[in-house]
This record gives C-alpha cells, sequence and structure tokens, in this order.
C-alpha cells in the first residue's frame, strides 16, 4: 500500500493556494524544445549516415533511399520524445515568489524542492537567445552570490515571457533607494561602435582562427573529403616553397581569426548600456543575437579590476571588470563574461567608468603607485632569459648529435627570443606597482595581461605572505590580500621585504600587526622597519 505522504510528492503541487501565488514555465518551452532538437537530430544523423555509408545509402544502388527513411524516422522519433519529456517537466515545474522565500517545484521520479530566502537573493540575470527572442522568452538565473559547486545556491526559470523576467527581476531586486550622491544614477557609459577596433588587437583572434582551419579538416573528414581538401591545398602550393605556404596558410588563418573576433565582438557588445538603478544596482545589457541582462549589486562591489591585455594595452585601451561577491560562473556558459562591466574601451573613459561605479571622485585605478625594487626587474630578466635559454641549449645538442639544420633554427629562435625576453621582462618590471588611494588598496602586474585592481580595504579578510629562498636572498616577498570577492585573492609581486610589509600593515591596520617586530629607534628617531 502507497503511503500518503509519497502520493502527495508524485502530486503536482497546486496553482494556487492560500496566500500563494504558483506559476508555470511558459508553455512554449514546448516549441523551444522541438526547434533545437530538430536542430540536433540534423547535425547528427546526416553525418553518421553519411559517414558509414560513404554516400551509398543516397546513390542508386537496391539500398536507394534506405538512409534517408532511417534519417528521418530516427530525427522524428528524436523530437517527438524531447518534447514529451519537455512536456512532463513543464507539468511537474511550478514557482513561487513569496513574501520571504521563492520556491521551485520540479521532477516526477526525483522530485526536487528548492528554497532560497529573498533577503540573500544578490542577482536576478536574464539571459535570451535567438530562439527565445523570438518567441518573447527569457531564462531567469536567481542567485544567492554562494558559490556552491551543487548549484543549490541558484534557482533557473527556463523559459517565461520576458514580461514576467522584468517583472521577477523588479520583485526580487527592489531595495530601498539610495541618497543621492556625486555620482549620478542611469546610464554610465554605452557602446561606441568604434570600439570594434580593439577585437581583433585580443588573444582570441588567433585562436578563432586555428579553430576556423581545424572545423575545416574536421567536417570535410565527416563526409569523407579530407583527402581531397589537403590535395586542393598542395595544388595551390605546387611551385611555392614551403616557407611561402605555410606562410599564407597562417595569414589565411589570422584573417579568419580577425573576421571571428569582429563577429563575436558584435554578438558579445551590441546594444551594451551600464546603468546605475535606483536603490544602489549596476545593471549591463548588452547582446545582439544573445541578449543578457545582469545585475550586480553595490553593497557586494569590493572593488574594480582593470585589465588590459597586450594588444589592448598596446592601442591605449583596457576593460574594467567588477570584483564582486557572489558572481558566480554559469556553467553552461563559460564564455559569458559575466564580471565585465565595461568592454575593452579608451583607457580614460575606462579611468572614469571605474571611478563612476566607486562612487569615488578620482578613480584608484589611475592613482600613483609605488615601484617595486631593482631586484624585481632582475628577478624578471633572470627567468625570461632562462625561459629562451632552455630550448636553445636542447636545439643546439640535438643539432651538433643530430643534423645541422637544428643549430639554425637554434641560432634563428637566439635572434628572436633574447631581445623579446628581454623587453618583456622589462615591461612586466615597469608594470610592477602598489599604493594605496583613499579607501582601497591598488596592485597592479602583468605584461602580456597587465592588471590593475582597486580593492576596498574593508574587503580585505586575510594576508598571506609568500617568501622563496631566491626572494629571501633578493630581500622581496609576495603578499596576497585575501577577500571573500572576485578571484578571492591579489598578489603584490616582489615588492620589498620592509616596504611590502608596511603596505600591508597600513591598508588594514590591525590585521597584520600581531605578526610584525617593530624596533624603537634611539631618542627623537622613528622606529625601524617591520619585519616578521
Amino acid at each position: 500500500m502507497v503511503p500518503a505522504d509519497a502520493l502527495a510528492l508524485l502530486a503536482d503541487p497546486p496553482l494556487s493556494a492560500p496566500g500563494d501565488a504558483w506559476r508555470q514555465l511558459d508553455k512554449r518551452a514546448l516549441l523551444v524544445t522541438a526547434a533545437v532538437m530538430t536542430g540536433v537530430a540534423g547535425g547528427i544523423c546526416l553525418p553518421v549516415l553519411m559517414g558509414l555509408s560513404s554516400g551509398a545509402w543516397f546513390g542508386n544502388g537496391p539500398r536507394r533511399g534506405v538512409g534517408l527513411v532511417l534519417l528521418l524516422t530516427g530525427g522524428v522519433l528524436l523530437v517527438l520524445v524531447s518534447v514529451a519529456a519537455e512536456y512532463v517537466n513543464w507539468r511537474r515545474t511550478r514557482y513561487r515568489i513569496g513574501r520571504e522565500r521563492v520556491d521551485l517545484h520540479t521532477g516526477l521520479l526525483l522530485v526536487k524542492r528548492r528554497s532560497l530566502a529573498r533577503e540573500r537573493i544578490r542577482s536576478v540575470d536574464l539571459t535570451a537567445n535567438p530562439l527565445l527572442r523570438i518567441l518573447g522568452l527569457v531564462k531567469v538565473r536567481i542567485g544567492t552570490g554562494e558559490h556552491s559547486g551543487s548549484g543549490e545556491s541558484t534557482l533557473e526559470l527556463n523559459p517565461v515571457s520576458r514580461a514576467e523576467g522584468e517583472r521577477l527581476r523588479g520583485e526580487l531586486l527592489d531595495r530601498p533607494a539610495t541618497v543621492p550622491g556625486p555620482h549620478r544614477e542611469g546610464a554610465l557609459a554605452a557602446v561606441d561602435p568604434l570600439w570594434i577596433r580593439y577585437a581583433p588587437a585580443s588573444f582570441v583572434a588567433p585562436l578563432l582562427g586555428g579553430a576556423a582551419a581545424g572545423a575545416v579538416m574536421q567536417v570535410s573528414e565527416w563526409f569523407g573529403l579530407q583527402g581531397e581538401v589537403v590535395d586542393w591545398v598542395g595544388d595551390r602550393f605546387r611551385d611555392t616553397s614551403v616557407v611561402l605556404m605555410v606562410t599564407v596558410l597562417v595569414l589565411a588563418a589570422l584573417v579568419a581569426g580577425i573576421v571571428g573576433s569582429l563577429g563575436l565582438w558584435i554578438e558579445m557588445w551590441w546594444n551594451y548600456r551600464l546603468e546605475r538603478e535606483p536603490g544602489g544596482t549596476l545593471r549591463v545589457r548588452r547582446g545582439l543575437f544573445t541578449a543578457r541582462s545582469i545585475s550586480v549589486e553595490e553593497r557586494r562591489l569590493r572593488g574594480v579590476e582593470l585589465v588590459e591585455p597586450l594588444g589592448v594595452r598596446l592601442l591605449g585601451a583596457a576593460r574594467v571588470d567588477a570584483v564582486a561577491t557572489g558572481i558566480a560562473k554559469d556553467d553552461k556558459d563559460k564564455h559569458a563574461d559575466l564580471q565585465v562591466l565595461l568592454p575593452p574601451a579608451p583607457r580614460a573613459l575606462a579611468d572614469a567608468v571605474a571611478g563612476q561605479v566607486l562612487r569615488e571622485p578620482r578613480t584608484p585605478t589611475d592613482a600613483p603607485l609605488t615601484p617595486h625594487p631593482r631586484a624585481a626587474r632582475n628577478r624578471r630578466l633572470r627567468a625570461g632569459l632562462a625561459l629562451v635559454a632552455v630550448p636553445l641549449v636542447v636545439l643546439c645538442a640535438l643539432g651538433f648529435w643530430l643534423t645541422d639544420v637544428l643549430l639554425y633554427i637554434a641560432a634563428a629562435c637566439a635572434v628572436v627570443g633574447l631581445p623579446a625576453a628581454v623587453i618583456f621582462a622589462l615591461d612586466a618590471y615597469r608594470s610592477l606597482g602598489h599604493g594605496i588611494s583613499g579607501d582601497y588598496l591598488v596592485a597592479r602586474s602583468g605584461s602580456a595581461r597587465r592588471t590593475t585592481v582597486a580593492l576596498q580595504r574593508g574587503g580585505v579578510i586575510g594576508w598571506t605572505l609568500t617568501q622563496s629562498v631566491f626572494q629571501r636572498r633578493a630581500g622581496v616577498l609576495d603578499l596576497t590580500a585575501t577577500t571573500a570577492a572576485g578571484s578571492g585573492a591579489y598578489t603584490v609581486y616582489d615588492a620589498g621585504e620592509s616596504e611590502g610589509l608596511a603596505f600591508a600593515s597600513d591598508a588594514v591596520p590591525g590585521l597584520l600587526e600581531p605578526f610584525l617586530l617593530r624596533e624603537e629607534g634611539p631618542a627623537g628617531a622613528g622606529g625601524e622597519p617591520p619585519s616578521l
């Protein structure tokens, strides 16, 4: 005999109850599933049949038409089963916005009942891919700001109507209006089409070029045409040298990567807008095909990070990221960049936006910083030269043993690699710096990817001091500020020992003091520099 409480679990939760308002997801979720699975069926079945039969099932032999029938049958079954499963999920999913909690019930055999306290909700993000936008739907992610690998700190409603998504966002993020200050509400930044010139300067362009070349080879293999593609490329360069052929192919991949990076920028940052809403919420809206609306409460903002990849920095631009608690990664969209407040833009504008976001009259990211000792420069020079010298030694040893060709390669690498190592080492040293600007401690480092973080001094919950044997001999150490926001730790690299300890002590008074030794000097003289 089945217990009554077990039957109650299997029953649909009521759509309404006294004091409650249960709601269903939008029924157009069935159309979304049907459209997606139709594309999946076509993308899987056709390459599989073509690869297994080498096109024979679509020829003039006795099995003519068999492949087409199997393709249509399998595709239709896949779509129908998926739609049926989605219908069950739709029937079994209910959500409720109560006065104190947000509830979500779902599941058939494994019933899940999850609830979040409204006072803990920190973000309500809306996302709509092209299909959802056509149907007027959005996906809503409700988060508490806690990092949980099991996803228990996030509720996802997928999909609801666009109007319902905006209503949920407004209701769940409703906060008392803040006292007006010197920094305006409303729009803080909007997209400038000229910013697209920074897209090819990022590291994404060569990666997309390599991905395009790999995609051509993969698709040609699916249809059994990889050999023909290789022969066609070989015929184009039959009378040219290997060096010229490699150069042309690399340039072609790079052009494809540049085109891809431009398209990716348009998709991600079209209609971009950064706004400050009443109640102290920063909202980022962007996207051409996939529209995103990302919210960051200012009360959980602990600072900003100015990011300058090498190519973007050479063009005088920078990106602004939020250092905030509760910006969790979207496991289904790892390239969503939920922490980005401003895409690569002119450096002066990036500094101005950082100041507006932090409500500071003078942006901490542009504050003068204390340079690091020469020992830090020497450490970078030695590391850079060693990184180049080790492969050169290996190439020379193999050249003496195997062939003189490797000796010529080693010479060419030395001519290019050694000066490049010196240039990058000196640039990395010039990028080092730390300082205090008002309520923020500032740290800068990096060459290929230079970052300047402005972190609230009150948001630092601990210091980690690291000093290797070589650093001890050079009189430098690494200071890592631990915080609950952003990446969780931000490091000041190779600061002078006494100078770094004094910086940590002044930045967060009282936190490091119990571990410092200060020797008093003669009467009338100041104390000695702090030490551990």
